[in-house]
């Protein structure tokens, strides 16, 4: 068993905790990633809209490993900081941009990209939101477009900088759109009094509901919600193009210098010497133990693998990637053993979406739910999961100035580049 190598390729929510997972499991395991840190994307777009500094939700990965070293005196997990290139299935070999590493077994966890569906124009004038480099882009863009605008002459320019369009209906969508709001109602009010009546927030969904995973019934309370705190919501509404200065929908145009896309996501799968099955949004298809159909000792999981549960697709949130990496640990061990591996399932704790303004939306079991509570949970919730004592204590330090204050500290241009 000692001399079984296991490589993991992304250090996102599944990745680490395969990591973890096997830390004591007497094997060698090497966990790749392009950065040396972790990030929690949850909080990705609070670093956007200046709620958050961006070391608050991002823990190196070699810190969090030297945890697991601490806890288990024989672990013999280590890191690689490097850019994987291709996977040689016939040599078993995972080439990167500084060397070729062997397995025995290999997890693949190296999550999603952002789908800009096919849009004209979207992939180059649109923000996406998926890394920590992109949330500071966005960040600084809408504080650069707020000081572009207070000099702006121009009527019609300066209506086209305060216009702040999102495309996309889901979670993420909908927890800029109230995050916009909280900045707009708390130190931007101050900042720029002269402005504050000429902003515009527009939330483009092209489905007939928000929040369409979440019942019904939740998705017309968000709609609501968002309406009385100024959102215009556009719903049955599809984006046909994007420049640099407007948003082309299918009977209107809007003006804007600002279009954050977070319509859909794609799989981000990796380089491989053989095809290997796919499935929607580029998704690999996988055995219901999480093994690739052409490999058995290769398991994909989170955002990257494709699989059903009662007729369903998972959706790819964190909590089903981090099971899946308890589920691959397990099931690698059980091979060491020459035992079969055992089929994935996934227990759903409930959902939680944050609106903003103290208000949310959830659903637990059989029981949905609204307003203040759900986002009391889901800011206990993130703030549970954030790894590293002292980024929850920021974190938690960082909410209670804001609700207390309507204040956000974090205001730094850091670049003023064009897009």
């Amino acid at each position: 068993m000692n001399s079984r190598r296991v490589v993991i390729v992304g250090a996102g929510f599944g990745g680490l905790q395969a990591a973890q997972s096997l830390a004591d499991s007497g094997a060698d395991v090497l966990l790749i990633d392009r950065n040396n840190y972790h990030t929690f994307v949850p909080l990705l777009y609070q670093v956007a809209t200046g709620q958050l500094e961006p070391e608050y939700i991002a823990y190196p990965i070699r810190t969090i490993l030297r945890r697991f070293s601490f806890l288990r005196n024989k672990s013999k997990v280590q890191f690689l900081m490097a850019e994987v290139e291709q996977i040689d299935f016939s040599r078993q070999t995972v080439e990167t941009d500084s060397c070729s590493i062997t397995y025995d077994f290999l997890v693949l966890a190296t999550g999603s990209q952002t789908q800009f569906l096919g849009v004209p124009g979207a992939l180059e004038y649109a923000f996406s939101m998926r890394t920590l480099e992109e949330a500071i882009a966005i960040r600084n863009h809408i504080f650069s477009c707020f000081e572009r605008a207070i000099q702006e002459s121009d009527s019609s320019r300066r209506q086209q900088l305060l216009t702040f369009t999102i495309v996309g209906g889901g979670p993420t969508g909908v927890e800029v759109a109230g995050a916009l709001v909280e900045m707009l109602r708390g130190h931007l009010r101050r900042d720029y009094p002269t402005l504050l009546q000429q902003v515009r927030l527009i939330l483009v969904q092209s489905g007939d509901r928000l929040l369409a995973d979440l019942p019904k019934k939740l998705g017309a309370y968000t709609y609501k919600r968002l309406h009385q705190l100024g959102v215009e919501v556009y719903l049955q509404t599809k984006v046909t193009r994007v420049t640099f200065e407007s948003l082309h929908l299918q009977n209107d145009e809007v003006a804007t210098a600002t279009v954050i896309w977070t319509a859909g996501l794609e799989a981000n799968s990796p380089t491989t010497s053989e095809e290997v099955s796919s499935a929607n949004k580029g998704k690999l298809l996988v055995h219901p133990t999480l093994q690739l159909l052409e490999q058995p000792n290769i398991y994909a999981i989170g955002d990257l693998a494709y699989i059903e549960q009662n007729g369903k697709p998972l959706t790819g949130v964190a909590p089903e990637a981090l099971q899946q990496g308890v589920a691959v640990a397990r099931n690698i061990q059980r091979q060491f053993r020459g035992k079969s591996p055992e089929h994935f399932s996934y227990f759903n704790k409930g959902r939680l979406a944050i609106i903003g303004c103290y208000s949310g939306v959830g659903k637990i079991g059989a029981f949905a739910f609204t307003g203040c509570l759900a986002w009391l949970m889901w800011l206990g919730v993130h703030l549970v999961y954030l790894p590293g004592y002292r980024s929850r204590l920021l974190v938690l330090l960082t909410w209670l100035h804001t609700y207390f204050f309507g204040d956000r500290s974090v205001r730094l241009i850091l670049s003023m580049k064009e897009r």
